[in-house]
């Protein structure tokens, strides 16, 4: 008898990939450094599984920007891409256009909005896949939250990219007041301890970039090549030379007939174009036997473009004017985005060679695109190139940093009329093998159905009885030094509290276990909370009864493994274990001296040994380690959900960086002053976080009056 297939249900699939320029048609390849490849990947990616019959939905999560600058097009809340696929933008920090090292701070906020929208769904997706670092932080935190696998493509690595900018002369102050490096390489971390499976474009970047990091687990990572689309990259047809591009080329060169060098990309320090060119011009052969054509993107006044995009054009003029390319180079300011398969079409039709010298280049979507037009190409051997030439047999690796023999490779397949037809062959067949967004879809549902299957749904959380404030304002506060640091105005505070009673709802978050913050609350006449979170986020209970959310414990359970934890951590020096009574079922409590005991490298051992976990210090003194799911600041979300109550018109008081994730977001923060102030300044510049000038419940009172906190709230009930 026949087994009956098992049916599944058609998934439900959430793409995030927030910087850059994302839309679904005339992508503005090399615009910027953050608009290239990796838009064009997310895109097709989300066209071709929302083709699939196994799909029901595929949203494409991404930045909404309003700015006239750039194209209306993207401050389009939804955009279709195809039947069941598009792309949803949403806020993220300021309306206008900003570099992706910008956004880092209104990372929270734009997690709190995204978990809005999916929470106004039909039902939750099954997969997130997050891509780069940024949206990495953003999925991992919804991931969290929610309990849904997560998926992660890094497209380029922060570790990796360090070492480069490092070697390239860059200082340690800059890769952080530029690059965010630091904070872009802790998020990755995060990422990779959350994250399920990390789907790559080649096995370099698992061996040679994710091996870099602490949480390097390669039986997680596994290589799926992105492909290209057949249906605009195909052979010459014979009219490539009428086309509109191929006659602006012509206004650069005296001899437009010649083949092509062709290299393509976007304005950025790695792709080494001027290193090209220098080949080129220190060759008299090479020029004799071909043009150079070199497309960096689209520019109007190059003055007004971003420092590095500027830098870097203005290296390609330099190298053009030092070796006196003039006649021989063309260099266009402008394309539009279906003349890059126009381009590789035109130089195929030439018998000429796409080149990409880039320092390094995780996959290179550019090479199979040539490739499928019949362009042999000639590229880097670090990188995404290697795996390419060796499915498709179509051209040649080089050292990028080698003029002679990059212009040496280049000018012996321009001059091997037999060979290059062969590469031309292999290439286009290689391609329709190796790299079609059919094939691709195959390979990505295979390896996330597993997931989406075996994942257990998060737990059924039921609403909570409670009043319903006239104004559904919320204040939440930290214990010690935020309600006990003024003993003087912390009874105006409860005072004030008791006026509004029934128009805003108070909750508490602490550190300390339910008997040892009840003990505090009446020692000091605080007013009974509504809710109360303790152990430091792994632990909530709802008023007046204090009833015990037992779903909460159920879903921070996961991945916890405290034996394992104690172990590793019993011989860390400047590490000291607290008595029971402050230990927890989900939180292991040390005494730690910062002058003795590294936290990052307490952080990093965890890691290595793949213990995902969230490490908190606070108050100086005090490391405790959580489950990776809990925290004060997921513990407060999950609270909202369950209550039912508005992030935005929730007021939160911390003072260490115990209360960090809890300030960050869409909440109105506040940080009172304390001898612990340095633990948050890392906040000081967030949006919807304000820094008290007094102690305690003054400067919460003070915080009160900044956000206008009783506003339509009414008086006395």
């Amino acid at each position: 008898m026949k087994r009956r297939r098992q049916s599944h249900r058609p998934l439900y699939i959430v793409l995030v990939s927030i910087h850059g320029l994302i839309r679904g048609h005339d992508l503005e390849l090399g615009r910027d450094a953050d608009t290239g490849g990796q838009t064009k990947y997310v895109v097709e990616l989300a066209r071709a599984l929302g083709a699939h019959a196994d799909v029901e939905r595929v949203d494409l999560l991404t930045r909404l920007v309003e700015d006239p600058q750039v194209s209306p097009d993207y401050a389009e809340p939804v955009e279709p891409l195809c039947g069941k696929s598009r792309i949803v933008r949403i806020r993220c920090g300021e309306q206008g256009y900003l570099r992706k090292e910008l956004l880092w701070d209104s990372l929270e906020s734009y997690s709190d909005n995204v978990l809005g929208y999916l929470k106004s769904q039909a039902r939750l997706p099954d997969v997130l896949h997050s891509h780069y670092a940024d949206s990495g932080y953003v999925a991992s935190r919804l991931s969290l939250q929610l309990g849904i696998p997560l998926v992660h493509t890094g497209h380029s690595l922060g570790r990796s990219k360090r070492k480069r900018l490092m070697a390239g002369g860059v200082k340690q102050s800059e890769l952080e007041s530029v690059y965010n490096m630091s904070r872009r390489i802790e998020a990755e971390e995060m990422t990779l301890g959350v994250a399920e499976r990390v789907v790559t474009s080649t096995r370099q970047e698992i061996e040679q970039q994710y091996a870099l990091y602490d949480f390097y687990q390669p039986d997680c990572m596994l290589t799926i090549p992105p492909g290209t689309d057949t249906g605009q990259f195909f052979p010459p047809r014979g009219d490539e030379k009428q086309s509109r591009i191929a006659l602006e080329l012509r206004r650069f060169l005296k001899q437009p007939q010649k083949p092509l060098i062709l290299a393509l990309s976007r304005p950025d320090p790695k792709k080494n174009i001027a290193t090209l060119i220098d080949a080129y011009g220190e060759s008299a052969e090479l020029q004799q036997a071909a043009n150079l054509v070199v497309v960096a993107g689209n520019r109007d006044d190059i003055q007004e473009m971003e420092p590095v995009a500027r830098g870097v054009l203005n290296e390609i003029l330099l190298a053009i004017d030092k070796n006196d390319l003039y006649g021989k180079v063309a260099y266009p300011k402008h394309h539009r985005p279906e003349e890059v398969a126009e381009l590789y079409r035109l130089a195929a039709a030439g018998h000429g060679v796409f080149v990409n010298p880039a320092l390094t280049e995780p996959f290179g979507l550019t090479l199979i695109e040539a490739a499928a037009c019949g362009l042999p190409i000639v590229a880097t051997e670090d990188g995404g190139p290697v795996d390419i030439i060796g499915n498709c047999s179509n051209g040649y690796l080089i050292d990028p940093l080698d003029k002679a023999a990059m212009a040496a490779r280049i000018l012996a397949l321009l001059g091997d009329r037999e060979n290059w037809r062969k590469l031309s062959r292999n290439g286009m067949r290689g391609v329709r093998q190796h790299y079609s967004w059919k094939a691709h879809a195959e390979s990505y549902l295979a390896a996330i159905r597993p997931l989406a299957d075996k994942a257990a749904r998060p737990p059924r959380v039921m609403k909570g009885k409670r009043r319903t404030p006239s104004c559904e304002r919320v204040f939440i506060s930290s214990l010690d030094l935020n309600l006990t640091g003024d003993s003087e105005s912390l009874p105006t505070l409860m005072q004030v509290l008791q006026e509004h009673r029934r128009g805003i709802m108070f909750g508490l978050a602490t550190g300390r276990r339910l008997d040892d913050a009840l003990a505090v609350l009446r020692q000091h006449r605080i007013r009974e909370p509504d809710f109360l979170i303790a152990s430091q986020g792994t632990e909530i209970y709802y008023g007046p009864e204090l009833n015990q959310d037992e779903a909460w414990e159920r879903h921070i359970n996961h991945l916890w493994n405290p034996a394992a934890l104690r172990e590793l951590l019993k011989e860390v020096p400047g590490l000291e274990m607290q008595s029971k009574r402050f230990q927890g079922a989900f939180k292991l409590s040390y005494y730690i001296d910062p002058g003795v005991a590294d936290i990052q490298q307490i952080r990093q051992l965890l890691l290595r040994n793949e213990q995902a976990v969230n490490t908190v210090f606070s108050f100086g003194q005090f490391l405790d380690v959580l489950p990776i799911r809990a925290s004060k600041g997921l513990a407060l979300r999950w609270v909202a959900s369950r209550l039912d109550f508005a992030l935005e018109r929730t007021l939160v008081a911390g003072v260490t960086a115990a209360d960090a994730d809890m300030l960050m977001g869409n909440t109105m923060g506040v940080v009172v002053d304390s001898q612990h102030l340095a633990e948050l300044s890392g906040l000081v510049n967030m949006e919807r976080i304000y820094f008290s000038g007094s102690r305690g419940a003054a400067g919460i009172m003070e915080a009160m009056q900044h956000y206008a906190f009783f506003e339509e709230c009414g008086g006395q009930t």
